[in-house]
C-alpha cells in the first residue's frame, strides 16, 4: 500500500468498492512529526502533565525510553488526521466517530519521532440506505520502531449521498 503522503488518500467513488475492500488494508497516513511542541500543547490541553511527557532532564535520567515520550491518548487523538489521509469515501456527505471498541498501547512514542497509520477495513454495515458504519484496524508505526505504538479497532458512521 502506498504512503498517503506520496499519492494521497486512497479514493472510494461508491460505498460498493467501498464494502468490495473489506479485510484489505485500504491506505497508509504519511509521517507525522511527534515533537515536544505537541506533546506540551497535548499536555496543556488534557491537564496530563506527568513528568515522563515533559520534564527532559528527569526522563533523560530516570526514564527507561531515554527521553520524554507521547502521551497514549496523543497517538489515539491522530486517528482522524491518519484515516484522513490513507482513504476518502467520496459518496460521503459528513463522517461521525463512533467510537472505539478495543485500544491497545504496545511501544511509546519518543519526543521527536515520527509516526504513521495503516487502515484496514475489517467490516462495512449499511445501517440505512443514506448511512453506512465502518469498522477500522489502525496500526499507528514509530519510524525505525519494531513493534507498534498503538493499535485501535476504531468506528465511524458516514452519511452517504444516494
Amino acid at each position: 500500500m502506498s504512503d498517503g503522503s506520496v499519492g494521497g488518500p486512497r479514493v472510494f467513488e461508491t460505498v460498493a468498492a467501498f464494502e468490495a475492500c473489506v479485510g484489505e488494508e485500504i491506505g497508509c497516513s504519511g509521517w507525522i512529526e511527534m515533537d515536544q511542541a505537541r506533546i506540551d500543547v497535548f499536555a496543556e490541553a488534557t491537564e496530563d502533565r506527568q513528568w515522563i511527557h515533559l520534564d527532559r532532564a528527569k526522563a533523560e535520567a530516570e526514564s527507561p525510553y531515554g527521553t520524554t515520550i507521547a502521551h497514549g491518548y496523543l497517538t489515539l487523538s491522530m486517528l482522524p488526521r491518519i484515516t484522513a489521509e490513507a482513504y476518502e469515501l467520496k459518496p460521503r456527505t459528513t463522517g461521525i466517530n463512533y467510537g472505539l471498541d478495543k485500544v491497545r498501547f504496545i511501544a511509546p512514542v519518543p519526543s521527536g519521532s515520527r509516526i504513521r497509520g495503516r487502515v484496514v477495513l475489517d467490516q462495512v454495515v449499511r445501517q440505512k440506505p443514506d448511512t453506512v458504519r465502518a469498522h477500522f484496524t489502525v496500526t499507528v508505526e514509530v519510524e525505525g520502531g519494531d513493534k507498534p505504538a498503538c493499535v485501535a479497532q476504531a468506528i465511524a458512521v458516514y452519511i452517504v449521498e444516494v
